[in-house]
């Protein structure tokens, strides 16, 4: 019996979403917003499908060839279907909505090529369950996060089953969304990312230890951060919020 996932599913990561209910909220999510949609691995179609029918302007962008013409003979005609990888495709130089099922394995990869990429003001997208935690600050945000908090804001909408997916993963899902703030809270990306870094990789037993050692923030200012932001010495760089990581940005300078 021919596979039902053409293209080998497994060799691109590629578990498809069949749970009606989630494709639905995540056209809901997408009505939401405004402007044209960059789709990311589509596969079989069924959440550009049910999307296509807010009649907006979309480009689903799948990598492979036998999905991408196959689901190119299913959809209208404001739907353009291209058969490129993602990380090397050229967004849109105009505001848009970025909508994805990204493939597990690259989900990092393909998260740091959004992130880096202007225009988009909000992002969709059906990522790991854990990925969907740590992104969104639940239960200790990752250096990924922290570096590009004062750019975007990051939430979780809701849990998916292993069981919503075909193959089925051996991880549930979750429903993630990113929104590009309106104004930043840091002016300088370089400088605030090498300075998260140092802090997420400095040695010491807490935040307090951590900073004193990193040397960019006297021990006064240090100290008056600390209460006025109720932050435990003994806190953890995980454990910063987006406005903590801002405020101690600005101590440095």
């Amino acid at each position: 019996m021919p596979s039902p996932y053409p293209g080998g599913a497994h060799e691109l990561g590629q578990n498809f979403l069949i749970d009606r209910a989630v494709i639905t909220e995540i056209g809901r999510l997408v009505a939401r917003t405004t402007g044209p949609i960059v789709e990311i691995g589509p596969g079989g179609g069924a959440v550009t499908l049910s999307i296509s029918r807010i009649g907006r302007e979309i480009t689903a962008v799948e990598v492979d060839p036998r999905l991408a013409r196959r689901l190119n003979q299913r959809t209208p005609a404001h739907v353009e279907v291209v058969n490129e990888d993602v990380l090397k495709y050229r967004f849109p130089r105009a505001p848009h909505v970025i909508v994805g099922n990204l493939p597990f394995h690259l989900t990092t990869g393909i998260l740091k090529r959004i992130l880096t990429t202007d225009h988009w003001h909000t992002a969709i997208l059906l990522v790991q369950w854990e990925v969907a935690r740590r992104r969104a600050g639940i239960g200790g945000a990752s250096m990924l996060t922290a570096s590009w908090w004062p750019w975007y804001e990051f939430s979780v909408h809701s849990r998916v089953p292993a069981r919503a997916f075909r193959p089925m993963p051996s991880v549930d899902g979750g429903l993630l969304t990113m929104t590009r703030r309106g104004e930043p809270l840091v002016a300088e990306r370089a400088g605030y990312q090498r300075f998260v870094s140092e802090v997420f990789t400095g040695r010491g037993h807490g935040i307090r230890e951590i900073l004193r050692k990193n040397g960019q923030i006297g021990p006064r200012n240090l100290n008056r951060w600390l209460a006025v932001s109720q932050v435990s010495p003994r806190a953890l760089p995980k454990d910063l919020d987006a406005a903590q990581w801002a405020a101690l940005w600005r101590l440095t300078s």
